[in-house]
């Protein structure tokens, strides 16, 4: 019986172990809360693939996909 490992436990015996990690990684970066450039809080989030909001100063930033850099 295989260890489930985090949120990529939903996928079982599936996919394998190496993917399986890296899909964590990518995951984290995802949910993890950045630094705003303009009000330097750590308040911006993913909205979608590339697209992240401040919600301390409600602005709109282009970035990559799975993190926030400028």
């Amino acid at each position: 019986m295989a260890k489930k490992i985090k949120s990529s436990g939903r996928f079982g015996a599936r996919y394998g172990s190496p993917l399986k990690q890296k899909r964590i990684l990518i995951e984290e970066k995802q949910i993890k809360k950045y630094k705003c450039p303009l009000c330097l809080n750590l308040k911006v989030k993913r909205l979608s693939s590339g697209i992240w909001y401040c919600t301390k100063c409600n602005t709109k930033f282009a970035g990559r996909a799975y993190s926030f850099q400028e």
